[in-house]
């Protein structure tokens, strides 16, 4: 904590006609201009005095609603100052400052506290309590403070400025756009979870009937196939299972822009490809897939995820609000990833894509059975090659509707289904 109190305008005249009165009664011999100046003096010593005897600021505590913040959202700080005071305070004005990722009106009045001494507080110790509302407004991990206090005497001649040091880190997460769900749209491969038996041959019904052992229940008993057999059958055990899905995230900065290699939110281009990237991975697990996702070297940047575990996805905001791109350029060798596998939807975000990058990661789209490409900076004829190759399609960018190019991305290009 820093303090300082430097006179006000008023202040300081005061204490300049106090000086000016001494020079003039000394060299003139007027004793009332020595009184007057004694009194102002006086004036100006206690109202210094009146803002920091018996008055001490201890500490600031921050605390968010929620404790993570996305670009584009808003969340709740509330700011409780510790005060210990003996006499009565006169009102201030405070400011917490904003860092540039995070945008909100962090000011307002403080109040004035009454004598300490009332009340039977312990010390003279009370708690202020100030909220504001703050905006994400830029990728990354950001500190909120020092809170700035500010009190005047009430006469006007003192000013006391506090600076609180302590500084709260707020995480502001990439932003999660809602996208349209995959089974909206025909072709596309719901990610419901379903059910599947160790055996062919459902009847309508959605059952598979076995013989009948020693042991089972008379209650499992399927009797339709009982009298179709001629023999005692019984309901065969099924197994859920859930279907997976791979979002691959594309972190060469020549794709994107040497700023992406620096601090989290530098580049627009990228920080959309962010947003499509958790914003697919969001939609995904909610549609019931279990979702992996990775960078074009195969490195794991969020470990699976069950389908329907919404928590997971909070989880893995945090982790991409501090990834950045790097150097090393694997978009060319993508394919090896996927040789010999076959999965679900796999949706690839990408910068720059050029029709030779195309053409090399038109492979594997045959291993999924929805691939879904996004470009943020497609060049020339690169989406047509890559829908050619199978790739439902689509451009994205920090201009662009996330929401809508989803959409066209599903509704174009070739879907693939594994007998």
């Amino acid at each position: 904590m820093r303090s300082v109190w430097p006179l006000t305008v008023r202040g300081t005249g005061a204490l300049v006609l106090a000086i000016t009165c001494f020079i003039v009664a000394n060299e003139a011999s007027i004793v009332e201009l020595m009184y007057f100046g004694i009194l102002l003096l006086a004036v100006v010593i206690a109202s210094i005095a009146s803002l920091y005897v018996g008055r001490r600021s201890d500490a600031v505590t921050r605390a968010l609603v929620p404790d993570v913040v996305s670009v584009g959202r808003e969340a709740r700080v509330a700011v409780r100052v510790e005060v210990r005071t003996a006499l009565p305070t006169a009102p201030g004005t405070w400011r917490d400052a904003l860092p540039k990722g995070l945008r909100g009106k962090a000011e307002g009045a403080f109040p004035a506290l009454g004598s300490g001494l009332r009340g039977g507080e312990r010390g003279g110790a009370r708690s202020i309590d100030l909220v504001y509302t703050i905006t994400g407004a830029r990728r990354g991990i950001h500190s909120i403070g020092p809170l700035t206090v500010r009190s005047c005497d009430p006469f006007g001649l003192a000013r006391r400025t506090v600076v609180f040091s302590q500084r709260t880190p707020v995480t502001v997460a990439p932003a999660v756009i809602d996208l349209p769900p995959l089974v909206d749209y025909a072709g596309a491969t719901g990610g419901m979870l379903h059910t599947t038996t160790d055996q062919l041959g459902q009847g309508s019904d959605n059952l598979v009937a076995r013989p009948y052992a020693p042991g089972d229940s008379m209650r499992r008993i399927h009797w339709r196939a009982t009298a179709h057999r001629d023999e005692l059958m019984v309901r065969q055990e099924e197994q859920e299972s859930t279907p997976e899905a791979t979002v691959v995230l594309d972190r060469a900065a020549l794709r994107w822009s040497p700023e992406a290699l620096r601090a989290p939110g530098s580049d627009p281009g990228f920080e959309a490809g962010i947003s499509a990237c958790v914003s697919a991975v969001a939609r995904l697990v909610h549609d019931g897939y279990a979702v992996e996702v990775l960078d074009t070297e195969g490195t794991v940047l969020v470990d699976r995820i069950d389908g329907g575990d919404m928590t997971e996805v909070d989880a893995m905001l945090v982790r991409f609000a501090t990834i950045t791109a790097h150097r090393d350029d694997a978009l060319p060798r993508l394919s090896r990833l996927f040789a010999g596998a076959s999965t679900g939807p796999i949706v690839l975000i990408v910068g720059r894509l050029d029709p030779a990058d195309a053409v090399a990661v038109g492979p594997v789209s045959h291993h999924s059975t929805l691939p879904l490409l996004l470009s943020a900076a497609p060049m020339g004829d690169a989406l047509d090659i890559a829908a050619d190759h199978g790739w439902h399609v689509a451009s994205v960018g920090p201009d662009r509707d996330l929401g809508l190019a989803w959409a066209n991305a599903i509704g174009r290009g070739v879907h693939h289904v594994f007998g």
